[in-house]
C-alpha cells in the first residue's frame, strides 16, 4: 500500500483539479498559437488569438455536444436510481457472500450496463458495490470492500466503446467531421457519418469487448481469492423514494397514469424510429440516446416526482462537463483557427504509418485523458488533429477513432476524477481502490495493445 500512497501524493501534488487544467490547457494553447500559429495580417496577434479563442468557446454546435453529453450522463444517472433497477441490485447481492465471487459478478454486471449508458454504468456499479457492503454488514460476511469498490468502477474501462461513447456516438451524426473543419477543403473527402456498425459493431470492438467482459471478471476472482477482508464504514445514502404530504395540482406530479402515458408515448416513438426510420445501425446518435434514455427514466421512476428528485440528485455530477466543456472548445477554436493543427497533423504524419498512427493515438489518448478527464472534452481536443491525419496518411478513420476511445476509457483506471461519484456513494478512498484499479489498468493495457495488433 506505501506504493499507493506514494501515487495519491504525487498525483495530488502535480495535477490540480480538472477545471485548473482545462484553463492551463488554454494558456499553453495561446502561447503555442501566438508563437508558431497563424494570425490575421495587421491585427494585433494577441487579439486574433482571443477571437479564435472566442469563437470555439461559444461554437453553437460544440456547445450543442456538451448539452449532450451532460445529458446522456444525468439521464443514464436517473435511471440507476430508479427501483427497477434497485429492485434488480438487491436480487443479484444476496447470493455475493464472498469477495471472489462478489468482485466477478460487480464487474461483470457494471461493464456490461456501462456498455450501454456510462452514466447508468457508473452509478449502477457504485450503488452495487454499497450493496455488497451492506449486505456483508448484516450478513457477517467477510469482503475486500475496497476490491468490491474498484470492480465497481470498471465500467469506465469500457464505456468509450460502447453505445454511449462520445466520440463513437458524435461521428455517427451526419455532418459531424466536416463541422470540425468549416473552412478546410478536404472536407469533402470526408465520410457524412461513421455508424456503429464501423465502430460499436465492429469485429475490432466486439472483440476486445468480449474479452474485457470474461478477462477482468476471472481475473478479479483470483485476486479476490488472494485479498485480505476489510472493514466496513458506510455513511448515510440518499433515498430517492421519499414522498411528501401533496395536494391539489401536485397530483400530477405524482400521476402514474400520466408518467406512464407519457413515457411510453416515447418509448413506441423511439422503437419506431429504430425500426422504421432510421435502421438500428443509424439510430445511435446523442439525440436519440438521450431520447432513449429519457422514457426509461420515466418508465422506470414511475411518477414525475420520484424522476425529478432523481434528477436533482445526478445533476451535480455533470457540473464538470457545463464548466469545463467551453474551455475545452476555447482549446479547439485557437488550434483549429491558428491552424496549429495542420502543422501538427503534418508532422505526425511524416513521422507516421497507418499502424503506426493508430498506436499513437491510443497511448496519447490515455496520456490526454489524465489532463483532460472527459471523453467528449478530449474529442473536441483531439478529435480534428486525428481525423486530419488519418486522412493526409490513408488511416481507417473508424479503426483510428475507436483507439482514441480506448486509450480515453483506460486511463480512468489511473484518474480518479470519475470515481467521485463512485467514492461518495461507497464510503471509500480513492486510494483505497487504486490498487485494484491499476491492476485492471494493465489488464485493460495487454487487451487493448493485442486488440489493436490484431485487427
Amino acid at each position: 500500500m506505501s506504493f499507493t500512497n506514494k501515487f495519491v501524493k504525487v498525483y495530488k501534488a502535480l495535477l490540480p483539479s480538472p477545471f485548473t487544467i482545462a484553463i492551463v490547457l488554454s494558456f499553453l494553447a495561446f502561447i503555442l498559437a501566438l508563437l508558431f500559429g497563424k494570425g490575421t495580417p495587421g491585427e494585433f496577434k494577441p487579439l486574433t488569438v482571443l477571437k479564435y479563442w472566442e469563437n470555439g468557446l461559444w461554437n453553437n454546435n460544440l456547445i450543442v455536444f456538451a448539452m449532450q453529453m451532460m445529458l446522456m450522463l444525468v439521464l443514464g444517472h436517473v435511471l440507476a436510481l430508479s427501483k427497477p433497477i434497485n429492485h434488480f441490485i438487491n436480487s443479484v447481492v444476496v447470493h455475493l457472500n464472498n469477495t471472489s465471487i462478489a468482485a466477478s459478478v460487480v464487474a461483470f454486471l457494471t461493464m456490461s450496463v456501462a456498455f450501454f449508458n456510462w452514466g447508468l454504468g457508473l452509478i449502477f456499479g457504485a450503488i452495487l458495490a454499497r450493496k455488497v457492503a451492506e449486505q456483508a454488514l448484516k450478513n457477517n460476511w467477510k469482503i475486500n470492500y475496497p476490491l468490491i469498490g474498484a470492480a465497481g468502477y470498471s465500467g469506465l474501462m469500457v464505456w468509450h466503446g460502447g453505445f454511449s461513447g462520445s466520440s463513437l456516438a458524435k461521428v455517427a451524426e451526419s455532418g459531424h467531421l466536416a463541422s470540425l473543419f468549416p473552412t478546410a477543403s478536404f472536407t469533402n473527402e470526408l465520410p457524412q457519418a461513421i455508424i456503429y456498425s464501423e465502430t460499436v459493431f465492429s469485429s475490432l470492438n466486439i472483440f476486445i469487448s468480449v474479452l474485457l467482459l470474461l478477462i477482468v471478471p476471472i481475473a478479479l476472482f483470483f485476486l479476490g481469492k488472494k485479498s485480505p477482508s476489510t472493514p466496513i464504514q458506510l455513511n448515510s445514502h440518499f433515498e430517492v423514494d421519499s414522498v411528501p404530504m401533496i395536494s391539489g395540482a401536485e397530483k400530477l406530479d405524482h400521476s402514474k397514469i400520466l408518467s406512464f402515458s407519457f413515457g411510453s408515448i416515447l418509448l413506441i416513438y423511439v422503437l419506431y424510429k429504430i425500426f422504421w426510420v432510421t435502421g438500428f445501425d443509424h439510430f445511435f446518435t446523442p439525440n436519440n440516446i438521450n431520447l432513449l434514455l429519457l422514457s426509461l427514466g420515466i418508465l422506470f421512476h414511475g411518477d414525475f416526482y420520484r424522476f425529478l428528485k432523481a434528477v436533482d440528485e445526478a445533476i451535480s455530477g455533470a457540473s464538470g462537463i457545463l464548466i469545463q466543456f467551453p474551455l475545452y472548445f476555447g482549446i479547439m477554436g485557437i488550434m483549429r483557427d491558428s491552424e496549429l493543427i495542420s502543422m501538427f497533423s503534418n508532422y505526425i504524419s511524416s513521422i507516421s504509418g497507418p499502424t503506426s498512427f493508430t498506436f499513437f493515438t491510443f497511448f496519447s489518448a490515455g496520456v490526454v485523458n489524465i489532463l483532460v478527464p472527459s471523453g467528449g472534452g478530449q474529442w473536441a481536443i483531439q478529435g480534428p488533429l486525428l481525423i486530419q491525419t488519418a486522412h493526409d496518411i490513408g488511416a481507417p478513420y473508424a479503426k483510428n477513432i475507436l483507439a482514441f476511445a480506448y486509450g480515453d476509457q483506460l486511463t480512468n483506471m489511473l484518474q480518479p476524477f470519475w470515481a467521485l461519484p463512485l467514492l461518495g456513494i461507497t464510503n471509500l478512498k480513492a486510494k483505497q481502490i487504486l490498487p485494484y484499479s491499476l491492476f485492471l489498468f494493465i489488464i485493460g493495457l495487454i487487451i487493448f495493445a493485442v486488440g489493436l495488433l490484431i485487427f
